[in-house]
């Protein structure tokens, strides 16, 4: 466990160091750094760049210290864990424009292809063997089967995706350069959003029946009341 702790830790660092030195997409902070004061209003986020600074009085070294990718985080169906870490869940990120994700894959899991439409990724491949890669704005598809130790970038907004093409269980350690990158997956957008389904059997060549079938596989509550 020790051991793994320790490889962990010194992916964390890679992928930092990359991050740290990409072009930010977050505005530039104007102080030091920020640990944000919880406070609780309706409809507000419990971590946001506009919330108020604790005081140096009240900041300690732990609020710079996260410890949740010692372990994974809880397996889907498909065989997918992940953990994020942001603001919400490290408040020592705030206002320094970035955020970190711990993925985990099952052999023959997938993360689906999806993109972050505020930032850029880069994706570090701690243990095992995983099919990655992404598609650029010409329908070109940049992608291989990387090894322990490999880095790959994912441009912000493009459509990437990872398979677990090994044996064992594949780690991946990723570093955004925005502390918000939000996520679109791309099946649950198409059809798990509501778009019309008209225009998905017309955009898509299927039945209204494959459409639907689709639509409550993607869509969580049409899931839910089925």
């Amino acid at each position: 466990m020790e051991a793994n702790t320790m490889f962990l830790i010194k992916a964390l660092f890679l992928v930092c160091f990359k991050v740290c030195f990409t072009l930010a997409s977050d505005p530039d902070p104007i102080q030091d750094f920020c640990i944000p004061k919880p406070i609780t209003f309706p409809h507000h986020h419990p971590f946001s760049t506009n919330l108020p600074c604790k005081s140096s009085s009240e900041i300690t070294t732990e609020d710079f210290i996260f410890s949740g990718l010692k372990t994974p985080g809880n397996f889907t169906e498909t065989g997918l864990a992940t953990v994020p870490v942001n603001p919400t869940t490290f408040p020592g990120l705030n206002t320094l424009g970035l955020s970190f994700v711990r993925s985990d894959l099952k052999p023959g899991a997938i993360n689906p292809p999806h993109y972050h439409p505020r930032a850029t990724e880069v994706a570090h491949v701690v243990k095992g063997r995983v099919y990655s890669g992404f598609v650029d704005s010409n329908n070109k598809v940049y992608a291989k089967v990387m090894e322990e130790g490999e880095m790959m970038v994912y441009p912000k907004g493009l459509v990437h995706f990872q398979m677990n093409v090994g044996d064992v269980t594949a780690t991946i350690l990723g570093g955004l350069n925005s502390q918000s990158p939000g996520i679109q997956k791309i099946p649950s957008v198409v059809f798990g959003s509501g778009i019309n389904e008209e225009l998905l059997v017309k955009a898509f060549g299927l039945s209204v029946e494959q459409i639907g079938s689709l639509k409550k596989r993607f869509n969580p509550v049409m899931s839910y009341e089925h």
